[in-house]
């Protein structure tokens, strides 16, 4: 038989215990990083200031334009060299926010950019400070709009972290690879690997849909 039943319920506590709370770990911790390290992105990209807006342009296009597999392995392997070793889940959570982050932060702006001008003049108009304008006003018309691409990029980067192998770190498919090695058997644990993905991804995708409706419903 191609699939066995016994091994395959063997091995999933292995791969669900280890890999996926690994997986799910990085996964929030790097959205953390991308989703606050997007909006000041986002911000600096739309300073009044050439020289501030263009080296963020170009900083946002260079990650973008790059791999994140080359920029895990920049970061492991090449920051050493200067002085700074970070440990390999460290990495990886840095390496897919601060990929993501370049991603989230056109988000925000097309967010930002897509509030009605009136809004603008509103807040003016009440002589509101500018941070006031911004966590009263504007952010709370623009984060709505941008959920939907946001917990795009989230499930993206779930998808993402088996990169994270090349460094050491074992999540889902790490450690499935792992420990179809051990038996030379890999049917079970990478369909095991593939269908964790699978419901996290749905379960992600929900998540955002519901997160969605409640913003919506109080806005």
């Amino acid at each position: 038989m191609i699939w066995d039943w016994d091994y395959a319920w063997e091995v999933f506590p292995k791969i669900v215990g280890d890999g996926l709370r690994t997986a799910v770990v990085a996964t929030v911790l790097g959205s953390l990083v991308a989703y606050t390290l997007g909006l000041v992105l986002a911000l600096l990209r739309r300073s009044p200031i050439r020289v501030v807006s263009g080296i963020t342009w170009a900083f946002i296009e260079f990650i973008r334009s790059t791999p994140l597999l080359v920029q895990i392995f920049f970061l492991f392997f090449v920051l050493p060299d200067i002085g700074l070793t970070l440990d390999p889940m460290t990495t990886g959570v840095i390496a897919l926010g601060l990929h993501y982050a370049t991603y989230t932060a056109e988000v925000y702006r097309a967010g930002i950019e897509a509030v009605p001008p009136g809004q603008w003049e509103a807040a003016t108009a009440l002589n509101l400070p500018r941070r006031r304008t911004w966590t009263a006003v504007i952010l709370p018309q623009a984060v709505p709009r941008v959920l939907p691409a946001l917990g795009n990029y989230t499930i993206s980067m779930l998808k993402e972290t088996p990169l994270l192998l090349m460094i050491g770190v074992l999540e889902i498919a790490g450690v499935a690879r792992q420990v179809g090695s051990r038996a030379f058997r890999y049917v079970e644990p990478v369909t095991i690997a593939g269908v964790l993905f699978l419901v996290l991804s749905l379960a992600a995708s929900l998540l955002v849909r519901w997160l969605e409706r409640r913003v919506r419903y109080r806005n």
